[in-house]
């Protein structure tokens, strides 16, 4: 048999040892050195993201455009509201652009409309004293409304005057919608500025960190007045980098 002075010791040491495991278990694991974050990334931690990639960056311009008229007209640099961009339309029909849409009607805001087009359409805008470096997280945020199949796509135009479109096509049939995309991961193919449609192949990793213009087209002809077939887009924005032109 168990003396009773030894039991009582027994009892006395496993009440002490129950008191003070919980505190060492509740001890925080030690930090910097090399037991901080390259241990707890060891032991299955996510690593933090950053680096210049990662970096947010700034709107570049928006353009919210500007009928004072309230009438379907000609599109040209007055329906620019942002009087630092100059307006750019390209295609046999990029004259044939119209401005639409009034300010003081929410669901019908100013906006370009392609309507009437005969050929495929498109524009940009250019910024008078800046290019802008689209690399990065670069990206577009636009208000877009289509009609039968059409789609816009973005179009670039490179400091050394080549014009690339992407492959990323948007719009709905149903309302107009708002949109914002990275540029990272499109596809760029070369667009003939003069005709309005794509030529070549795509392009490998074009340098986008001198961009000249930056603006959308539709590959389609317009069907006129109707429900047959345009494109809309009303405010259009665009995130990069601002590079001086001096």
């Amino acid at each position: 048999m168990i003396r009773p002075r030894v039991f009582l010791t027994v009892l006395i040491i496993s009440a002490f040892l129950s008191t003070i495991a919980p505190m060492f278990a509740q001890q925080p694991a030690p930090q910097g050195g090399r037991g901080g974050a390259r241990g707890a990334q060891a032991a299955g931690a996510p690593a933090a993201r950053g680096g210049a990639s990662a970096t947010r960056v700034p709107l570049f311009f928006r353009e919210e455009w500007s009928n004072p008229t309230n009438q379907e007209h000609p599109l040209g640099q007055d329906g620019v509201a942002n009087s630092n961009l100059e307006l750019k339309l390209y295609g046999p029909s990029g004259k044939e652009i119209l401005i639409a849409g009034s300010s003081t009607n929410e669901t019908n805001p100013p906006h370009p409309w392609t309507g009437m087009c005969t050929t495929p359409c498109g524009l940009t805008l250019r910024d008078k004293d800046r290019f802008v470096d689209l690399t990065g997280l670069a990206r577009i945020k636009w208000v877009t409304k289509m009609s039968g199949f059409h789609q816009v796509r973005p179009i670039i135009k490179l400091a050394d005057g080549t014009m690339l479109v992407g492959d990323l096509a948007d719009g709905s049939p149903v309302d107009w919608q708002e949109r914002e995309f990275s540029l990272s991961g499109i596809r760029w193919i070369r667009l003939d500025p003069e005709r309005a449609v794509t030529t070549g192949t795509f392009i490998t990793n074009p340098d986008l960190s001198r961009v000249d213009e930056v603006g959308y087209i539709d590959l389609m002809p317009g069907s006129g007045h109707g429900q047959g077939g345009w494109s809309d887009v009303a405010r259009f924005e665009v995130y990069g980098r601002p590079i001086p032109r001096q």
